[in-house]
This record gives structure tokens, sequence and C-alpha cells, in this order.
């Protein structure tokens, strides 16, 4: 008795189905890192405007101070000075408009590739190509997958630990894939 797989009409090698296991590791993998950089570029940029806004502001508020004549003002003035040239010089360093960005578009990145990877283990492995077409493109993915990796900015620890929560709790789960009640 064969212990291969069918589908359908179709057998599937024990190649195939390691293509299809590899193919499935990419996808759970991008879908990981994709939330991760979603989740730490919606970090940056509310670090950008907690920066920002108060940097603005106060020197705003400087700015009008200093044309005041109140008596013990110039410390005040001093003190607001003292922070908008603190949170300028933190925005300027830590630059987390640019860092959001980066994040973003890494997380659109590894969203395609988790597509195509879904893509290529639900339709592509079920169709007629051989085992040796279908094992170069999941080396394909897998570069791809690695590039990125390379590409990417590091996903901070919290970032991931947040994605991973949001991912366990059903956040990426598509409905068309739960189970009709």
């Amino acid at each position: 008795m064969s212990t291969q797989k069918t589908t359908g009409e179709m057998t599937i090698s024990p190649q195939k189905e390691e293509i299809i296991k590899e193919a499935k590791r990419i996808e759970e993998s991008t879908l990981y890192s994709s939330k991760g950089h979603f989740v730490a570029a919606a970090w940056w940029r509310k670090m950008h405007f907690w920066l920002g806004i108060p940097a603005t502001l106060l020197a705003a508020v400087a700015a009008a101070s200093a044309f005041s004549q109140f008596d013990g003002a110039h410390i005040a003035r001093g003190c607001i000075s003292i922070v908008v040239a603190a949170l300028s010089g933190l925005s300027t360093f830590l630059n987390p408009n640019e860092k959001a960005a980066a994040h973003f578009s890494a997380g659109n990145n590894f969203d395609a590739l988790q597509t195509k990877a879904r893509i290529f283990w639900t339709v592509d492995c079920r169709g007629s190509d051989s085992d040796q077409v279908l094992a170069s493109r999941l080396k394909d993915l897998a570069n791809e997958r690695s590039e990125l990796n390379r590409k990417s900015p590091q996903i901070p620890r919290l970032a991931y630990l947040s994605a991973k929560r949001s991912i366990e709790s059903g956040e990426a789960e598509y409905q068309v894939d739960k189970p009709v009640e």
C-alpha cells in the first residue's frame, strides 16, 4: 500500500511534501517579520511625534517668553531652551521618521513574500510542475527571504513580541481560512 498522500487525483511525492513544508516555513517566517516591522514602524512614527511636537511647542514658548519682561523668567526660558535642545537633538540622532519608513517598507516587502510563498504552496505545488522545478522556485523564495533579512532593519524585541501576540490572537488570519460554524 502506498504511503503517498493524494489531492484529488494528484499524487504528492515525498519531495513535494518537503517543498510544501519549507514554503510554509517561509510563509510563517515572513508573517512574523512583516508584522514585527509594521509594529516597529508604528512605534517609530509615534516616537517622531513624541519628540517633534513637544520640541516645536516648547520652542514657540521659549521664543515668546524671550520677549517677556517678567522677573525670574530667565530661568524658565533657559530650562525650556535646554528641553528644546535635548528633544531636537534626540529627534535628529534617532531619526524616528526615517526608521518608521524603513520598517514600513520592510514590512510591505515581507508581506509580499509571504503572499508569494502562500500562493506557491497552495496553488503552484498542486500543479503539474516537476519536483525539480518546484525546488528551484522554492530556493528563489528562500533567497528572497535571506536578502530581505539582510537589507531590513533589525526588529526591536518589544516589537517582535507585540507582533507575535497579535498573530497568536488571530489578527493575521483570513476569514476564508477560518472554520465555518
